[in-house]
This record gives structure tokens, sequence and C-alpha cells, in this order.
């Protein structure tokens, strides 16, 4: 059960294959996480939101000065559930015709990253972990990038996007309806 508002964020791609994604400091309801995390861009529905698709445009323009106008939507990926807030994430995939210009919004992201996809195909970057969730073997799947390791929804989101953009079939148990 989710805490019942959705949640959207959207990794963007350009027409060079790279993902940008934002470091931000963990949200309250993460305290026991003494370290940034590293995320997309995006966060709660708003009313005056009038869909999902709006959502992640907001959220993008908020947090990095993503401009809405350079964005084109290519496609969704499978809704997930984050294991510690319980949020609902509706991801969204788009496309950029060129580099963005991100400017990292001080109070909410504490950098921008630029990742090629293929770099999130080296042996050494990629791993998987076996945990324990509800009583269920649960695969996690971490990016051990310089400086930062990517895991969790991000991971996640992550493996997604290169399943498809690869076509290749991932039924791994991350999915909300899994």
């Amino acid at each position: 059960m989710t805490n019942g508002r959705p949640a959207c964020w959207s990794p963007c791609t350009t027409t060079r294959p790279e993902v940008d994604r934002t470091s931000s400091d963990p949200p309250v309801a993460a305290v026991g996480q003494p370290h940034p995390e590293v995320s997309f861009p995006g966060g709660r529905h708003d009313q005056t939101d009038p869909d999902l698709w709006a959502t992640a445009l907001r959220e993008a323009a908020e947090e990095v000065a993503l401009d809405p106008a350079d964005v084109r939507l290519l496609g969704r990926l499978d809704p997930l559930v984050t294991v510690g807030s319980r949020s609902l994430i509706h991801p969204y995939v788009a496309v950029l015709d060129g580099p963005p210009n991100l400017v990292p919004n001080p109070d909410e992201v504490e950098a921008v990253l630029h990742v090629p996809l293929s770099e999130l195909l080296l042996d050494e970057v990629f791993r998987e972990e076996e945990w324990s969730r509800y009583g269920e073997p649960w695969i996690i799947t971490f990016f051990e990038l310089v400086g930062d390791t990517v895991w969790g929804a991000t991971a996640a989101m992550l493996r997604q996007l290169l399943a498809v953009a690869l076509g290749v079939e991932d039924h791994r148990n991350y999915r909300a309806d899994s």
C-alpha cells in the first residue's frame, strides 16, 4: 500500500544517449540516511497539475530548470513503489534534441550528473544483490559510478530504461504490480 499520493520522475536522454540525474538531499522521511541520494527530477502530484506528465515537467523545471518546451515525451516505464516512503512512482522517459542547460536549484539539488547510457552497461558499474523484502527474495540493482552509488528506485528505473532500449525482457520484482 502506498501513501496514496502518486509521484513522477522523469529520466531524460539527449540525442547523444545519456541520462541526466540529480544528486539531492534525502527527504525528511529518510532521516537515517546520512548521504545524498542520486535521483531523477520528480516529486508529488500537485492539484494544479492536469496530469502526471505535467507533474514530471513541473518538477524538472523546479529542480534543474529544464524548459518543458525542450522536452519530447517518448513513453512511460512501469510504475514502481519505493521501499522507504512507499510512494507510487510513475516514471516518464523523454528526449531532448540537444544538450540541456540544467541549473540545479540549490534548495533541492546538489549537482546534476551526466552519465552516458553505455557506462551503465559496463560490468564494473552494474551489480545486483538479493535482499529479503516482505519475506520474499528481491533483486536490488546497483550502478557503481565514480563518486556515486545509484540504487533503489532510481536504479530500478535505469534498469527498466536499459531493458526497453536494448529490447531485453526484464521481469524483476521492482514493479508496482509484482
